[in-house]
């Protein structure tokens, strides 16, 4: 696989696995509302710096996990499981769910770079889900454990956690404005995008059998 189609796809799970309603997104575009567009981008940038950390050190993870097969078909096992109960949850069981408030007052002097660093790294979610997520695409021959498929992914990730965050600084009026809808509309996407995984991982079960 060409790198510039792994960066594509990498850009495409980042920005599609925080698409909800969330506490970095939310925050970003209400930064941007209330004290400028530049300070919500700032914030992204922030929060996407410490996502390309985050990723990096899930994919150096994964390499090494690639090395030992019999603790990824456990962790395969494990994964399936949970994105089926995820999916479920999104799908069947999720009501309305207003996005977390956060106070902006308190921290309107201080950079918002750094805070939008610290507010993704309390977030450790990233680093199992790429985890995961690398060794899926390497297990299809799509990713390379070597430095260039490494950074590409890297790279590709960080970009669609800014856009996606960019887009919640960009469009936040039609967001806030039909909140209740969109929540319930996300929900159905993202637990049909866990549905996908988990079906992609049960085929990858299935052959290894």
């Amino acid at each position: 696989m060409s790198l510039t189609l792994l960066f594509f796809i990498a850009m495409a799970v980042s920005f599609s696995s925080a698409i909800p309603p969330g506490l970095l997104n939310m925050t970003a575009a209400k930064i941007s509302l209330k004290e400028g567009y530049n300070r919500g981008i700032m914030f992204s940038i922030g929060a996407a710096f410490v996502f390309a950390i985050q990723t990096l050190v899930a994919t150096v993870f994964a390499r090494y996990l690639s090395k030992h097969p019999d603790v990824i078909d456990a962790l395969q096992r494990v994964a399936f499981v949970i994105f089926v109960l995820i999916s479920v949850y999104y799908l069947l069981i999720a009501k309305k769910q207003n996005a977390p408030e956060t106070d902006l007052e308190s921290k309107s002097k201080s950079s918002r770079f750094f805070q939008g660093m610290f507010l993704s790294s309390i977030n450790m979610f990233p680093i199992p889900f790429q985890a995961y997520m690398t060794i899926t695409f390497a297990s299809f021959g799509w990713l390379n454990f070597d430095q260039s498929g490494i950074s590409t992914y890297v790279a590709g990730a960080a970009m669609g956690s800014f856009v996606n965050l960019y887009v919640y600084i960009f469009f936040f009026d039609k967001i806030n404005s039909k909140r209740e809808t969109s929540q319930k509309t996300m929900n159905y996407i993202i637990g049909t995008i866990t549905g996908v995984i988990a079906i992609i991982t049960l085929i990858s079960i299935l052959k290894e059998m």
